[in-house]
């Protein structure tokens, strides 16, 4: 079931499960942009077919806050605010508690392995890598872990999973990226907290905020 944070002419954002498949892929599972499109056709009694733009993607074990656009122009004034940097995307991260840093910024160059599906952090640039930035800061001390909040400046593919993991203190949960141990459900703990933009019609800033999970190791925010 679909869980709507926000809707309107123009956009509608979801807070996605973990394991739900954004886009289709080689699985051949069903998606969530392939859920919205249904929502919408059933709502608004579109038999046709409904136009439903994608603006930015989340890795499949993610959670957390996406948009997509119900018109074509507001798909496109919202990719170039993505693409002049005028959104600011937030996330949540559980990561092991020995972090000792309460802020900073990580720089690293990342490097794209298609076959492996997966990027690879280096301290300085090397043939095909991106320069990859974000910042951080610890929000909460659990017993075994920490949660960060994560500020993107780059948007790189795997970023915060492969640079966290490159410093040697991967997302809880991530196998992929040197966990210890994987999650139950497969899921990772990396929660897209929030999404801030310009409404591409009203102009006027709006800021988009997904709940987390409800599962024990997100109990902090259910408790806070």
């Amino acid at each position: 079931m679909l869980e709507i944070i926000y809707e309107d002419n123009h956009l509608i954002a979801i807070n996605k499960r973990p394991g739900d498949l954004v886009q289709g892929d080689k699985t051949g599972d069903n998606t969530l942009t392939d859920q919205v499109k249904d929502y919408i056709k059933k709502k608004y009694n579109k038999p046709r077919g409904v136009f439903l733009g994608l603006i930015h993607r989340l890795d499949r074990p993610t959670s957390g806050l996406i948009l997509f656009a119900k018109t074509s122009k507001a798909l496109r004034r919202i990719n170039k605010q993505f693409k002049d940097r005028k959104t600011q995307k937030k996330y949540w991260a559980i990561i092991d508690k020995s972090f000792d840093s309460n802020s900073g910024t990580l720089t690293h160059w990342l490097k794209r392995n298609p076959k492996m599906n997966k990027s690879f952090a280096n301290n300085e640039e090397v043939n095909d890598s991106k320069k990859a930035i974000l910042h951080y800061k610890k929000i909460i001390k659990l017993r075994k872990y920490c949660v960060l909040e994560i500020d993107l400046e780059t948007g790189r593919h795997h970023q915060i999973r492969s640079q966290l993991s490159f410093i040697g203190f991967p997302v809880k949960g991530d196998l992929k990226y040197n966990a210890k141990r994987k999650n139950p459900d497969a899921s990772i703990d990396l929660h897209a907290r929030s999404l801030t933009i310009n409404h591409p019609t009203t102009k006027k800033k709006i800021t988009f905020l997904a709940s987390p999970p409800i599962k024990p190791q997100w109990n902090f925010f259910l408790s806070g």
